[in-house]
């Protein structure tokens, strides 16, 4: 059976934009066993509390929960077991590096299939104060009046 080509978002971390700056991203591959890709590809997953760290060169996600599969019986594994994660030496390095400056943190931004593969979007992370998210709001408060001020405008048209 042939791959279906293409991206398809299966889990997105909405909390973290609101939470954090997003300064620079990566695509990473995952290493998966194969429960928990079954039980991925229903959408049993979440992102909310995940972070990603760098631990004797290797890069880690911990705190991604992936409910166990139903019918995997002696084979599901735990939910919440640190996941590696698949990306360059030289990008480890540098994710290392940018993780270690004070105040920023490496967040898992969303997860999704990519021809067929389950990839991860990795985000290199400020954290915000509460005046920014303020802000934030605020901001996505007053786009969203405007956009229902032009479509109430357009329906007479």
């Amino acid at each position: 059976m042939a791959r279906a080509k293409g991206i398809k978002p299966m889990a997105q971390n909405k909390k973290a934009f609101h939470d954090y700056f997003v300064e620079e991203r990566l695509e990473c591959g995952m290493e998966l066993h194969g429960t928990e890709v079954k039980s991925m590809r229903q959408g049993r997953m979440n992102l909310k509390e995940s972070f990603a760290i760098v631990k004797d060169g290797e890069l880690l996600v911990c705190g991604m929960h992936i409910s166990p599969y139903e019918q995997g019986n002696i084979f599901n594994t735990d939910p919440l077991r640190q996941k590696k994660l698949l990306a360059h030496k030289s990008q480890i390095r540098h994710l290392a590096q940018e993780a270690g400056k004070m105040g920023y943190s490496l967040i898992p931004l969303q997860v999704y299939l990519k021809d067929g593969r389950f990839k991860m979007e990795l985000g290199v992370c400020k954290g915000k104060k509460l005046h920014d998210k303020r802000d934030s709001i605020a901001e996505r408060d007053t786009k969203r009046e405007m956009a229902r001020a032009l479509r109430s405008n357009n329906k007479y048209d």
